[in-house]
């Protein structure tokens, strides 16, 4: 069960790799596309060079090793800090193209449901993040049978092709296609766009190493084998389809009515039952790919939150066990960037390809540093694996990045410098809060002076009641008007007298009927003037029965509390006084 529920999103990548390709190529025209043999051949080289270069991750790292780790413990803190940066843009991107091209499937087989892309790729990620907020566990079986339907009838597509190429039945490029027309030479510039685009068939390839710990014993091993198996499976649907593609002399269609993958299936299959279920099974794996990310993001942003590089809500654990508010991120995230890209999988993918050799550029080179560092036996030549994968990915990164800058690149380029610095300010707070707050070998300080101010918006029984509160927690205690109308103040006055509190009335004048201003620069007098270490504010409030009752009283109270969050040697108190059913009523 290991290749299915561990290589979901890089198998499902061959579902729209080879339709990048050929939409670059065919900007020289339809007979430009017999180069995507040669592009596909390629970026196969590089998957089996990453792969392998993964593989001696896997074997070292059998607690799980992903870029972030690789990069932090062998790079430093600051190479860490861009893997992050590049894995938690990966991740948002791996769900908002996962999610288009599924729906692209979807609309590959049902034409009509075309002006819904985007509500449909929105309720989907809506599905994806519900699930995973309710705690539903990654079961074997819901994942191994979509994965092996899929990869069941992609080597039945290809065993089909094989059998019409070799019986001399297949369409001619008249029949299949209408004859395009060049729009630009075929340069060397657009072969290396195509290449660019084609290695969106790499993503995924770094989850295994990230799950070891998940495999059965001897986990490291297990690990290794399935990320063999896993490239060997990538490889054959992804070369297939694009030899078949150019065999079938498949064109792409640059307004997205339909896949590569669904004309390739309508010419071999034709449109029956089995064409349907390739687009299902294609569907269903980009789901799938998708919800890979939910567990990924979530558990990197809490792995971070805990290395106190991001915010430390990201490390608390939901009602069901799950890291919450990254889901809920992951949602919004991915959410926008399909409504933003108008749920064109073309559209992102030049944003997609960048975070991803980022994270595997610097997994490589940290595992270079790595064996320089053990020299175990056989270090020099692991280490020259991992350098000709780091050598390699490094070129394609700065490829990917200068063919596509743009056509989008330029986004990510500019997203995960400003992550990284983000992540950097997260850090230095909390290593800088840490610092302040921790407890040192001092003399015990003297006891606090403390004064209590009450503040009275008018004369009732939340005042009393706040009153009271008040004279309980401190002997230096008073009570603070603000006067708003003046010829309010002679009756306050009196009947404040008549309430024998036997506590001082304070009157602050406020010219300018500002409640805010006054009682902030009186707190401030009796903090300086009276030597106080703290003052207690106290807010008299009560609360209504009924919630729509707050909405015809001002809020004054709220704003008082917020200005004085600011005020340092000021504790803020709310006093509620509860009003029953009866007294609520009796109001109206």
């Amino acid at each position: 069960l290991a290749l299915p529920i561990f290589s979901s999103d890089a198998i499902s990548s061959s579902a729209y790799a080879t339709e990048e390709i050929l939409l670059a190529l065919v900007l020289a025209g339809s007979i430009s596309l017999n180069y995507s043999i040669g592009v596909a051949a390629v970026i196969s080289l590089l998957f089996a060079i990453v792969a392998i270069s993964y593989r001696q991750t896997v074997l070292a790292y059998p607690s799980g090793g992903g870029a972030y780790i690789v990069a932090r413990e062998n790079l430093g803190l600051y190479p860490g800090i861009l893997a992050a940066a590049a894995l938690l843009t990966d991740y948002s991107l791996q769900v908002a193209v996962s999610v288009a091209a599924g729906v692209a499937a979807i609309i590959s087989a049902m034409p009509e449901l075309m002006e819904f892309r985007i509500i449909i790729g929105l309720l989907l990620i809506a599905f994806i993040a519900l699930i995973n907020l309710r705690g539903v566990r990654e079961s074997g079986w819901i994942f191994a049978w979509p994965t092996y339907l899929f990869i069941g009838i992609g080597l039945l597509l290809l065993a089909t092709g094989i059998m019409r190429v070799l019986q001399g039945d297949r369409p001619h490029a008249g029949e299949a296609e209408t004859f395009i027309a060049a729009a630009q030479p075929l340069t060397i510039f657009l072969l290396m766009r195509a290449f660019a685009s084609g290695c969106a068939a790499l993503t995924g390839i770094e989850a295994i190493s990230n799950a070891v710990p998940a495999f059965r014993p001897p986990e490291s091993k297990n690990a290794a084998a399935t990320l063999l198996l896993m490239m060997a499976v990538c490889i054959t649907l992804f070369f297939g389809v694009t030899l078949f593609a150019q065999l079938f002399h498949v064109v792409p269609d640059p307004t997205g009515h339909e896949t590569v993958v669904s004309k390739l299936g309508r010419a071999v299959f034709g449109a029956g039952p089995l064409y349907y279920i390739l687009q299902l099974a294609t569907a269903v794996i980009l789901v799938l790919a998708a919800n890979t990310s939910f567990g990924g993001f979530p558990r990197l942003a809490s792995i971070l939150a805990r290395d106190r590089l991001a915010p430390r809500q990201l490390a608390n654990l939901g009602d069901r066990l799950v890291f919450s508010n990254g889901i809920i991120l992951l949602a919004l995230f991915s959410g926008a960037l399909l409504v933003i890209f108008g749920g064109y999988v073309h559209s992102l993918i030049p944003l997609y390809a960048v975070g991803v050799f980022i994270s595997f550029t610097l997994s490589q080179a940290g595992m270079v540093m790595r064996w320089r560092k053990l020299k175990t036996k056989g270090w020099k030549l692991k280490a020259g694996v991992n350098a000709v994968g780091a050598l390699s990915t490094g070129i394609v990164l700065v490829v990917v990045a200068g063919v596509k800058f743009i056509h989008g690149a330029w986004i990510v380029l500019i997203v995960i410098p400003l992550l990284v610095l983000v992540i950097r300010k997260i850090n230095m707070h909390y290593v800088s809060l840490g610092a302040a707050l921790r407890v040192r070998e001092e003399p015990i300080p003297r006891a606090v002076r403390h004064s209590v101010v009450v503040l009275i918006p008018g004369i009732h029984r939340g005042v009393v009641s706040a009153m009271l509160y008040a004279k309980s927690i401190g002997p230096e205690c008073e009570a603070v008007f603000v006067e708003i109308d003046p010829t309010e103040t002679a009756r306050i006055q009196e009947m404040w007298k008549n309430l024998g509190m036997g506590v001082p009335l304070t009157v602050l004048k406020s010219p300018w009927r500002s409640l805010t201003e006054p009682i902030i620069k009186y707190v401030r007098t009796v903090r300086t003037e009276r030597h106080m270490d703290m003052v207690t504010v106290v807010l008299p409030e009560f609360a209504t029965t009924r919630w729509w009752h707050k909405l015809l009283h001002n809020q004054s109270g709220l704003l008082l509390k917020f200005a004085l969050m600011f005020e340092p040697g000021v504790v803020v108190s709310n006093v509620r006084y509860h009003l029953k059913e009866s007294e609520d009523s009796s109001a109206e």
